[in-house]
């Protein structure tokens, strides 16, 4: 600490690159601090240093983090309580640019694997970005003394040992994470596709923000009685709530009253969420994927033809390429791509769907004829789908009585309360005839695996890698700029900076031997395996601001990849 004081107090007033002759690592009473990588100017991205205080010092049980979900549960909380504190220390170094600044990944309301904590049996290391103070392009080295010698120790004093933390939170923690893991093995073993706790809070306040709605609107969820189920979990009493199970499940209703409130906490479901949410007790089968058309998005040799042939002019079906595809064919494509990658449930809302992808109803079979017609519906094939495929689909439907005659199961949403309407709706459909024919065959058809070449995922613009997540929807890679916006189930704007990693990766291992998925399941073992550090380009260093993403998200991006080649 001593030699850090030095050397800031001799380059005090020199030009801002001399800050480069402060990396490296310095012993502190209680840590170590290591400056990882230092920014070249104010202006630009901030400088990454980890904190690491050993766990005889930090004294967190093991208990804590013995087994994998309670790690990932207690590194979540430990990142969390840095984002809390360090509001409190940032930017009271004043100067240009980003000077001052103190900051950690900020997670949101889902437990995610990430990288800004890190808790072994030997230490707990923080990963943070700091702004280096400057005056113009000056460095004010007895700030930076102030801010790293002095804010920091107190930060690290005030958001990391055992008695500065909330210790009864982190043990309310433990016990939920635990509940939702023993959910989640529930779901395994009775074939669920979903739980929903009875007294879950499903609407968030607002359409962008995912808090929970608080007030006297809230409407907790109450299952119906017929599809009630009782799980019994490691820690309290059995939690009650409604069980989805294989097969097809409608949800209806008038507008406004939950249908796609519902499907929305479903599709978040697959991940687990921070108590106090609302949906902490909302769990999904972790391969159910949100699907939906997606007009103008490219794609690249997908079988579609379980849905789509006969198109005009002799277009292939079976290998369908387009740079800028309609609603019913980038809906076909989105669910065949995420067969490819073994979806266990398909999630749609009629609302961001193609209506042709969806229905054909009777009246329009007999305007126009089947010949004429290139797209199979939906309705035609979700029945095949889970028959030969075992994927599972809940659909959210408003205009569309056709599927009662495919549902297993249908729940009607009436303001904000579910009911089971499956014998009704069966009634219905015997007495009112659809009067439409099926269509598409009696199988749903081929997906293809497809094999991505090293020439369509090529990182590199000019001489150099470019590869940059801007947000949550964004990725810059190589010459391509990638567009995410309609991955529904991406959601954290971390888990997309390591979508991108995982591209560059993919990049160097694409070499025509193994199938996209092949590849994508390899790169997830290593990353449960090693955890996500080895993804980062900072190796060795501060991979702090990375968090994981399902294999599907990984998928949809390389599939979303303007520049991608496959055979």
């Amino acid at each position: 600490m001593k030699r850090l004081q030095q050397t800031l107090s001799r380059i005090d007033g020199r030009g801002y690159k001399a800050y480069k002759e402060i990396q490296g690592a310095y012993r502190f009473p209680r840590f170590t601090l290591w400056i990882d990588y230092v920014q070249g100017d104010p202006f630009a991205a901030p400088s990454r240093i980890r904190v690491r205080m050993s766990q005889d010092e930090a004294g967190y049980p093991e208990e804590w983090f013995c087994v994998p979900h309670r790690k990932i549960a207690l590194e979540d909380w430990v990142t969390r309580v840095w984002a809390r504190k360090v509001g409190r220390y940032s930017f009271r170094t004043k100067g240009t640019g980003k000077s001052g600044l103190i900051d950690v990944d900020r997670p949101g309301q889902e437990i995610l694997p990430r990288t800004a904590a890190v808790v072994t049996r030997d230490y707990v290391e923080v990963r943070v970005t700091v702004g280096l103070p400057a005056q113009g392009r000056r460095v004010l080295g007895r700030k930076a003394e102030e801010m790293l010698c002095g804010f920091l120790p107190r930060l690290v004093d005030e958001a990391i040992p055992v008695e500065a933390i909330d210790r009864k939170g982190v043990e309310e923690r433990m016990r939920l994470v635990d509940n939702q893991q023993s959910i989640r093995s529930h779901l395994k073993e009775k074939g669920w596709i979903a739980f929903v706790a009875d007294g879950a809070v499903l609407p968030r306040e607002s359409g962008v923000s995912d808090l929970p709605l608080t007030g006297k609107e809230v409407v907790r969820f109450r299952a119906p009685e017929s599809m009630r189920a009782t799980v019994e979990v490691p820690h309290g009493p059995p939690i009650q709530g409604m069980v989805l199970r294989d097969g097809i499940t409608l949800i209806v209703g008038g507008g406004y009253h939950g249908k796609s409130t519902l499907l929305n906490a479903l599709e978040r479901g697959v991940y687990d969420h921070i108590g106090g949410d609302g949906r902490e007790y909302v769990i999904t089968d972790v391969d159910a994927v949100k699907v939906r058309a997606e007009d103008g998005r490219r794609v690249e040799k997908v079988n579609i033809s379980p849905f789509i042939n006969n198109l005009p002019f002799g277009r292939d079906t079976l290998q369908f390429s387009t740079e800028d595809a309609s609603g019913s064919t980038s809906q076909a494509a989105n669910i065949v791509e995420s067969l490819e990658m073994a979806a266990s449930c398909l999630l749609i809302d009629e609302d961001t769907s193609a209506t042709n992808f969806m229905i054909r109803d009777g009246r329009m079979q007999k305007l126009v004829a089947k010949e004429k017609e290139p797209i199979t519906p939906f309705i035609d094939k979700v029945r095949q789908l889970y028959e030969e495929r075992g994927t599972s689909s809940i659909l959210v439907l408003g205009g569309s009585g056709d599927y009662f005659d495919v549902a297993d199961t249908v729940i009607l949403m009436d303001e904000y309360h579910p009911f089971d309407v499956t014998r009704q709706a069966k009634e219905v459909a015997e007495a009112q005839s659809n009067n439409r024919d099926q269509e598409g065959g009696k199988v749903f058809g081929d997906v293809t695996s497809r094999v991505p070449l090293a020439a369509g995922l090529d990182p590199k613009k000019g001489k150099r890698e470019k590869v940059d997540a801007k947000g949550l929807h964004t990725i810059q890679f190589g010459t391509a700029h990638l567009n995410l916006a309609g991955v529904e189930q991406l959601v954290d704007p971390s888990q997309t900076r390591a979508i991108a990693e995982i591209l560059r990766l993919l990049g160097k291992r694409a070499d025509g031997s193994k199938t996209l998925r092949e590849l994508i399941e390899e790169i997830c073992q290593e990353m449960k395996k090693n955890g996500l550090d080895f993804l980062s380009p900072f190796r060795g260093q501060h991979p702090g601001d990375l968090a994981l993403p399902r294999k599907h998200e990984v998928a949809a991006a390389v599939n979303r990849l303007r520049t991608l080649r496959v055979k």
